[in-house]
């Protein structure tokens, strides 16, 4: 049975009966794709003030939903707006072009870089609602996120196995996450751990910021250098916890973040970086596995062409650079 809305309440209330798609869904998200077009700073208002319910108590945004749920959802003035006229095609052909695997229970796409992994925040079509749209006939449940400036493996669910049991597998800790990244200056080791907890804030408008703070959640990440480049060095980064941002906050904490990195990088070496070709952050999601009822998963994504051209580019120009700022050279 699928997700069912009644309009039969008083004053416009919608009561929402959870089918199984959304079994373990996050509040917020679902909000997301049953209020389109509703701003995200007024879900978490609604959320906040306890006007959604969830079996008749209040709803915090990470209340997971569980099918057979009722919903409450009050009801949301949204300013009228033209017809969807859907996703471009070109958008639609390049995420469903994109696919690495495919079974029963799950679809694995190397997402490209400036897609979103779903819309909202001003993004209208993301790489779920694009997969959507190119097999209308099928049922597809984003399982995790990736940045959209973040390429690589995106795994989403066909079955309500596939999705519960991989996010069990998530919060379990048990799933291999692993990145390329280009660090900024020179890390004095070649293989080494940021144990750092880590707060995320999210700001008027839904934007998400993070940083290391005592209050924080407990956060890890391995890294480990792969090639040595003129003023940084191409690392694996292997998540040992699985927080918003967590790389690119980790990185810039130790004083080398990534190459390309408007949000937490360095503005001065992102510019010398965007002349010589990057023209994004360098992040790349190359390999994740799991095991889900005793099947293991393997999936790996090349690094993509845009990227394997800087650093052409950057082993020839780069001898060059010089970054000058004292952070480069600290050791930990």
């Amino acid at each position: 049975m699928q997700t069912v809305t009644s309009h039969d309440a008083p004053q416009g209330v919608r009561q929402v009966e959870i089918g199984p798609e959304r079994d373990g869904q996050r509040i917020d998200n679902a909000l997301m794709t049953l209020l389109k077009g509703v701003p995200k700073s007024m879900i978490y208002r609604l959320l906040r003030t306890g006007q959604v319910r969830v079996n008749g108590k209040r709803a915090k945004p990470d209340t997971r939903l569980t099918a057979g749920d009722t919903l409450r959802i009050p009801p949301v003035r949204v300013a009228e707006r033209a017809p969807d006229k859907g996703p471009p095609a070109g958008m639609v052909s390049a995420v469903a072009d994109a696919v690495i695997f495919e079974d029963k229970h799950f679809l694995v796409i190397d997402k490209p870089a400036g897609i979103a992994s779903h819309g909202g925040s001003g993004v209208s079509h993301g790489a779920i609602e694009l997969l959507r749209a190119a097999r209308p006939q099928e049922h597809l449940e984003l399982v995790h996120r990736l940045d959209r400036d973040t390429s690589g493996v995106l795994v989403f669910a066909k079955t309500r196995a596939g999705l519960t049991g991989l996010q069990a597998e998530i919060r379990a800790g048990t799933v291999t996450k692993q990145y390329l990244c280009l660090m900024v200056g020179h890390p004095s080791k070649a293989k080494f751990d940021v144990n750092a907890p880590l707060l995320k804030s999210v700001l008027q408008g839904g934007e998400r910021m993070v940083r290391v703070a005592d209050n924080g959640k407990p956060s890890l990440t391995f890294f480990r250098e792969m090639e040595q480049y003129p003023g940084a060095r191409l690392m694996q980064a292997t998540l040992g916890t699985g927080r918003t941002h967590q790389i690119r906050v980790h990185a810039a904490h130790v004083g080398h973040p990534l190459a390309g990195d408007a949000k937490y990088g360095d503005k001065e070496m992102n510019k010398r970086f965007r002349e010589m070709g990057l023209q994004r952050l360098f992040l790349h999601a190359s390999h994740m596995s799991f095991e889900v009822d005793g099947r293991a998963y393997s999936f790996s994504a090349p690094m993509p062409d845009d990227l394997k051209d800087f650093l052409d580019v950057l082993a020839v120009k780069g001898k060059r650079l010089r970054y000058l700022q004292e952070k480069s050279r600290t050791d930990f």
